[in-house]
């Protein structure tokens, strides 16, 4: 196989994200190329700034390929996202899009696109965000028209106290099933595991083996269904959890 003949596939990440390209990689499997590139740091910025600030050098980050030949990208930072409405995210893929000359998507346009394709309506998040954040996501899904059924919030830590410290990046696979198995998930709702930093695909194979009817989400799931939807990619060289959702989605 010539490798350099394959789909291209473009991946912006915040510049501390150690998860989207590894997730990528084995979702994508052999069936796809993915290139990166990564959001600028912003020291001493709060969250919220550098989120927003993600949003307003988006262009620029996009046209740091330069002349290398993408066929579709996507933005693996769901965060900034949610700080525009569904309908501006849309817009905002779209201009993207036309700029670049290959379509760009974000990876909430892509849970979207997912959550149509399958049907889906009814979501529990889980989400390893500091509460405002968590708060967003879900006005961000609401306002899509989704119902969000409840939160499974999953800080990467807990105090005495019971305070929670929440890094997306520091969660572990055995800290997402325990709060997952602590609650009891409505029958007929989508797990949707929310952002691109938090490490999701051995959870998801242990939920997929122990609840195979349910419907399970990911920000990077989604965007590697997505990219596979839009440009292609060789038979049979995805990540199982891939193509599980696939044949569901036709």
């Amino acid at each position: 196989m010539d490798i350099f003949s394959l789909p291209r596939l473009g991946v912006v990440v915040p510049p501390e994200n150690p998860t989207a390209e590894p997730e990528f990689n084995h979702l994508l499997g052999s069936g796809m190329n993915v290139y990166t590139s990564r959001f600028p740091v912003t020291p001493g910025v709060g969250l919220r700034a550098m989120l927003e600030t993600y949003n307003d050098v988006l262009p620029g980050i996009l046209g740091s390929f330069g002349g290398m030949r993408l066929d579709a990208a996507v933005v693996a930072c769901s965060a900034s996202h949610y700080l525009l409405d569904p309908d501006g995210d849309r817009a905002f893929c779209a201009e993207l899009s036309e700029r670049a000359g290959f379509p760009v998507q974000s990876s909430t346009q892509a849970i979207l696109a997912a959550c149509d394709a399958l049907g889906v309506n009814r979501l529990t998040l889980v989400s390893p965000y500091e509460p405002w954040l968590t708060d967003t996501s879900r006005a961000f899904w609401e306002r899509a028209g989704l119902t969000v059924d409840g939160v499974v919030l999953v800080p990467a830590a807990t105090d005495p106290a019971g305070g929670g410290h929440y890094d997306p990046y520091e969660v572990t696979t055995g800290t997402v099933l325990r709060h997952i198995r602590e609650r009891e998930i409505p029958a007929g709702t989508a797990l949707l595991f929310t952002g691109t930093g938090m490490g999701t695909l051995g959870a998801l194979a242990e939920l997929a083996r122990e609840e195979p009817r349910r419907t399970l989400l990911t920000s990077n799931l989604a965007s590697a269904w997505w990219a596979r939807r839009a440009v292609g990619g060789a038979p049979g060289a995805a990540h199982p959890l891939l193509r599980l959702l696939e044949p569901a989605a036709a």
